[in-house]
């Protein structure tokens, strides 16, 4: 099977996810957890990546961010191989953590609701994974941004971005106000959730309309030729339809 083509320009937004080899833990316990986040907070500082998301699960993580610097595959590659590292000088394992190489769907970042779609599937997976009781709120799962998004700026790590998510939900202010009804939507959304509607931010290539796709096929086509880029089009028709409510 060929590698998934990674597409790379100034400002490109991913959602990021991988497993861990054999769909074994990438995290033990908090510390591990804790380590993970410390880890991603040293690869923003050295690549500019902003965040727009994270969720980390047991054995895999899922991630949302921003490239101002078309640096995707060099920071990943930091990124996986010094966590990888840390992690097996803990337990005292060798070899692979992750499974392969990282997915990567890009994002169509302006203003549609596709940055909206895909920061609430990442925020809503604990839910589809029943780790939260009816009776919690999402905001109870640390392990996400989600309790981030509702803490007051200065409390947030510098690389997490607020604003794009903000604005697609025409909330227009970061304040208390604001945050309670970020939370109100959420929540509300949670009660939505069957799965369905979010089902494409896991799968294809990309998240977008149509003439996103096709500047991307374009930048593809520079850069790998015809050949590989037709791969890239069965895959756009054969996507299901995506509703954006």
């Amino acid at each position: 099977m060929p590698r998934q083509l990674r597409i790379e320009y100034p400002g490109a937004i991913y959602h990021v996810m991988n497993r861990g080899d054999r769909r074994e833990p990438i995290f033990h316990d908090d510390f591990d957890r804790k380590r993970f986040v410390v880890t991603l907070s040293e690869a923003c500082v050295k690549t500019d990546w902003q965040v727009h998301a994270y969720c980390l699960m047991n054995n895999h993580f899922h991630l949302v961010m921003e490239t101002p610097d078309a640096n995707l595959v060099a920071g990943m590659r930091w990124f996986l191989s010094t966590y990888t590292a840390r992690f097996n000088r803990r337990h005292k394992q060798f070899g692979h953590l992750f499974s392969g190489r990282y997915k990567s769907l890009i994002v169509d970042g302006s203003g549609s609701g596709y940055l909206r779609t895909v920061c609430d599937y990442v925020h809503l997976n604990p839910v589809r994974a029943k780790l939260l009781p009816p009776e919690k709120k999402l905001r109870d799962f640390a392990w996400s941004s989600w309790p981030e998004y509702l803490k007051p700026p200065e409390q947030r790590p510098r690389w997490l971005r607020v604003d794009r998510l903000l604005g697609e939900l025409h909330i227009p202010k970061d304040s208390l106000a604001g945050r309670e009804e970020l939370e109100n939507y959420l929540e509300v959304r949670r009660a939505q959730e069957d799965g369905g509607e979010l089902k494409n931010v896991r799968r294809g290539w990309c998240l977008g309309g149509e003439t996103f796709r096709q500047e991307l096929l374009e930048q593809a086509r520079a850069v790998v030729g015809e050949s590989r880029v037709s791969k890239l089009k069965i895959e756009t028709e054969e996507q299901n339809e995506f509703n954006l409510k």
